[in-house]
């Protein structure tokens, strides 16, 4: 999802469409989207990353994937609140019928791994459409995954947040930013950048203006690297630990518009 400012919206908004033009043109409806400057990577070196899928809303091509999720214990799996609006999905998520998460497969029409439906959803309460504040949501599976699957998180403080850090981020989104979508699992390596970054690119105006105590920011100083439409909910991971969901931001891998993610720590409820 990731599309233009923001590329939350816009870009879920750009997969029903795609999926709409396809179903009017003949053929299944497909929710292509991974991420820019990446590479191609083995499930097995990043179990916790998961495709949330529902083939009734988005088709069968790429096994109805819309979004990105990542495990953080063997029956929870969070992702971004904004892949659960009633524009992504077309209703409340209990009414999407086969709402899965794909976990334990690289490529999305291949073998191999586990289909798990949802058994309930959790939005963040303080999650703020308008703004993309506080966006993450927590989704219960019906059924456990293997407690090696799941990835731990980074809590407020962590060097793991510190500007400069290599990070990754996984999912199955845009290639190139210009609709040139894969199947298969790719990660694409970046850096914690500084809040004041993205306060630059994301001053507010007539755009969504960034805020550091939700929100994290991540990129590639030279540009080439980022997520984008189809990553949303997808993790951002350093050091092995979560940092941060993808989220929102303009355009795909560009120097001068970092991704911006949500600050898992100062979100994720106290439970976790």
């Amino acid at each position: 999802m990731r599309g233009s400012l923001t590329r939350a919206l816009t870009g879920a908004l750009g997969l029903i469409t795609a999926a709409v033009g396809q179903l009017a043109a003949a053929g299944p409806a497909t929710a292509d989207s991974v991420v820019v400057g990446g590479r191609p990577t083995q499930i097995t070196d990043a179990p916790w990353v998961v495709a949330l899928s529902s083939r009734d809303r988005f088709g069968g091509t790429r096994a109805g994937q819309f979004c990105g999720g990542v495990v953080v214990a063997p029956t929870k799996v969070l992702t971004a609140a904004h892949c659960l609006g009633r524009e992504v999905l077309g209703g409340e998520p209990w009414e999407v019928r086969d709402f899965a998460v794909i976990a334990g497969r690289a490529a999305l029409g291949g073998q191999g791994g586990q289909e798990v439906r949802i058994s309930d959803t959790w939005i963040n309460p303080d999650y703020d459409p308008t703004t993309n504040s506080g966006d993450l949501a927590v989704l219960t599976l019906v059924s456990a995954l293997p407690e090696s699957y799941a990835i731990g998180v980074a809590r407020s403080g962590d060097a793991a947040y510190a500007p400069g850090t290599a990070a990754d981020v996984y999912g199955w989104g845009d290639t190139t930013g210009n609709g040139s979508y894969a199947s298969a699992l790719r990660t694409a390596p970046v850096q914690v950048l500084p809040d004041t970054a993205c306060e630059r690119a994301y001053p507010g105006g007539f755009g969504v203006r960034y805020q550091r105590g939700t929100m994290l920011c991540a990129g590639d100083p030279q540009g080439g690297k980022d997520a984008c439409q189809g990553d949303s909910g997808g993790p951002l991971v350093t050091q092995g630990r979560l940092v941060g969901l993808v989220s929102w931001g303009s355009g795909c891998g560009q120097a001068e518009n970092p991704g911006v993610y949500t600050r898992v720590s100062e979100v994720l409820p106290a439970v976790f």
